[in-house]
């Protein structure tokens, strides 16, 4: 019970300081998601935090969410796959995951489509990974590649585009991270008003634990939050 009390009180100061970031720039809380990223975290735990309100789980990898889902089950639980999305994972990803966030090439992209036809998937949201910061132990797509990604999904019969994503270098100080957010949601900004996203506005998940506040001072709306939910990670 105490280390679930724990992970209440580290839920509730995450919530708060989400709060307080958006209050800052005059922006609702409500229109913020959070993603409880679960990696390397066991099913028991997860668990706990669903029953202190964790609405939405973020994973880094297939096999590794295969065996969580299995066991913790869904619910009224988002399953967002976060993590590189290899082409010979994809069908895996489509029967697990609610939302996609690492669609990174117009290959992947078109593949998902046909994995969803095959499965008899209706809809499936993804976001496009961008490298702001190209580094080369990191994945996403360069921006010179957004508008042939974008057409692929456009032609797309099932994958939906729901918005961009980014993972920027790690700074020491967060705010080093803002021109990385800054330029994600000025890309966002064009395609949605060349109607990229339908309807809607377009996402904006980018953010973690360490810089969360600064990206939705910017514009965030998902960020990606584990340590700062579940406590340090399991080796």
């Amino acid at each position: 019970m105490q280390r679930q009390e724990q992970l209440r009180q580290r839920l509730q100061r995450v919530r708060e300081r989400v709060a307080a970031a958006a209050d800052r720039v005059n922006r609702r809380p409500d229109d913020i998601m959070l993603v409880a990223v679960s990696k390397t975290h066991p099913a028991e735990i997860i668990r706990e935090a669903i029953a202190a309100g964790v609405t939405d789980l973020g994973e880094n990898r297939v096999q590794e969410a295969d065996a969580k889902i299995a066991e913790v089950g869904r619910g009224s639980i988002r399953w967002h796959l976060i993590g590189h999305l290899q082409s010979n994972k994809a069908r895996r990803a489509v029967e697990l995951f609610d939302v996609i966030h690492s669609v990174d090439s117009a290959a992947l992209a078109q593949r998902l489509d046909r994995v969803c036809g095959e499965v008899d998937r209706e809809e499936l949201p993804v976001l496009i990974q961008i490298d702001l910061g190209k580094e080369s132990t990191k994945s996403g797509a360069a921006q010179s590649e957004l508008p042939e990604i974008v057409d692929a999904i456009k032609r797309s019969r099932i994958v939906r585009l729901q918005g961009l994503m980014t993972l920027p270098p790690y700074f020491d100080d967060p705010e080093e991270a803002r021109p990385f957010f800054r330029r994600l949601r000025e890309l966002r900004d064009e395609l949605s008003a060349r109607g990229a996203f339908g309807d809607a506005g377009g996402e904006l998940s980018m953010g973690m634990t360490h810089d969360y506040e600064v990206a939705i001072e910017e514009g965030a709306t998902m960020v990606r939050v584990g340590t700062a939910v579940f406590g340090e990670r399991n080796p």
